[in-house]
This record gives C-alpha cells, sequence and structure tokens, in this order.
C-alpha cells in the first residue's frame, strides 16, 4: 500500500471515530434532555415523601420544599457541601424543618442522613439517605431492615443528657448492633451534633 493510501485510510478512520463520536454524545446529550425533567420530579416526590414520614403533613401548611434556607456547616452537619433546610410551618409560625447530615465515621463510609427537628429542639425523625454498611450488619440503621432509627424520635439534647447520647456499651440509651458497635456510633453522633447546630443557630435558620 502507498504512502498517500495509507495517509487517506487513517484519514477515513479518523473522520469514522469522530463521528460516531459526535452521534454518541448527542444521544447522550438528548436523552439527558429529556429524561432530566422525569428524574427531577422522581427525586422530588421522594423528597416530599421522606419529609412527610418525619415530619406529619398534618402539622404545617406551607410547602417546605419551597420554604428554604442553604447553609455551609462542615463541622455541625459533616459536609463541606451546602445543605437545603426545608422549613414546615403552621400559620407562618415554625414547627419542624428538615435537613440533610452526613455521618463520615461509619463502618463502610460515609452516612447520608434526613433528620427531622421540631421548633422546640425535639427530634421529629431520622432516615438513612444512603450508606454502604455491610449486609445484616450495620444496615439496620435502615428502617427497611429494623426500627432502630425509630428511637431518635422525641429525643433532645437533655433526653438523654449529652453524656448518654451513645450506645448501651459506652455507657448511652441507645442500642448497638450484635458485632456492629461503629455503625450506630455514627449515627448517634452525626443526630446529636445536628441538634447542637439547630439550639446555637435556630434564630438563623428559621429568619
Amino acid at each position: 500500500m502507498s504512502e498517500r493510501s495509507a495517509l487517506r485510510n487513517a484519514l477515513i478512520a479518523a473522520a469514522l471515530l469522530a463521528a460516531f463520536a459526535f452521534v454518541g454524545v448527542a444521544l447522550v446529550s438528548v436523552t439527558e434532555t429529556h429524561t432530566r425533567p422525569t428524574i427531577e420530579a422522581n427525586e422530588r416526590q421522594f423528597l416530599r415523601d421522606t419529609l412527610d414520614i418525619l415530619v406529619d403533613p398534618a402539622r404545617y401548611d406551607n410547602d417546605p420544599l419551597a420554604d428554604t434556607v442553604t447553609v455551609n456547616a462542615p463541622d455541625a452537619l459533616g459536609t463541606a457541601a451546602p445543605v437545603t433546610v426545608y422549613r414546615a410551618r403552621r400559620d407562618g409560625e415554625p414547627v419542624a424543618l428538615m435537613l440533610t447530615a452526613v455521618a463520615p465515621d461509619g463502618y463502610s463510609g460515609a452516612i447520608r442522613l434526613l433528620i427531622g427537628i421540631n421548633f422546640d429542639g425535639t427530634v421529629a425523625g431520622v432516615r438513612v439517605l444512603a450508606h454502604r454498611e455491610t449486609p445484616g450488619l450495620g444496615d439496620g440503621i435502615d428502617a427497611a431492615r429494623s426500627d432502630w432509627i425509630l428511637a431518635f424520635e422525641g429525643r433532645s439534647l437533655s433526653d438523654p443528657p449529652a453524656a448518654r447520647w451513645a450506645v448501651r456499651r459506652d455507657g448511652g440509651v441507645f442500642d448497638q448492633f450484635t458485632g456492629a458497635t461503629i455503625t450506630p456510633r455514627a449515627v448517634i453522633g452525626a443526630v446529636r451534633r445536628a441538634l447542637e447546630y439547630h439550639q446555637v443557630m435556630r434564630e438563623e435558620l428559621w429568619r
């Protein structure tokens, strides 16, 4: 094959690859454009359903997904990313807020939580949004696996006292899992830090 023929074949191959790449990118772009609204709607519905689990919709008359404030509190909430705080009100008066927090010290990595806090500082509820804990051990933090996470409901920084915000093995009031103490410790710590943050920042969070 002559040098000119080889060059021509190489150029043709390059052109074909470029064409396939362009078509691939175009298809991905079109697919994303058409599916993004559905994905966003599904995510919004999931968030609303979860918020309604933590705070009974009968308690408020506003739209918490529209009544928000964004905060940065890496030490308290376990993430350097901005955190959206969703606020529930009735007749304009504060009822409860919900925010995400991260327990960075889970056994298998970070544990992402949604925490509901009543205006009086008590826990409205806690749910795990994402984790990588070991099935059959640490995954007991998931409400679909056990009712352990429900033990936070109604708790506050004074109930139990600060020293007893721990698993029973450490002198606290919360159960640990057989063979998995690190996971509940991480969640307990994250919830306590979120309550402390709410206590200090309550006026700013509701402004």
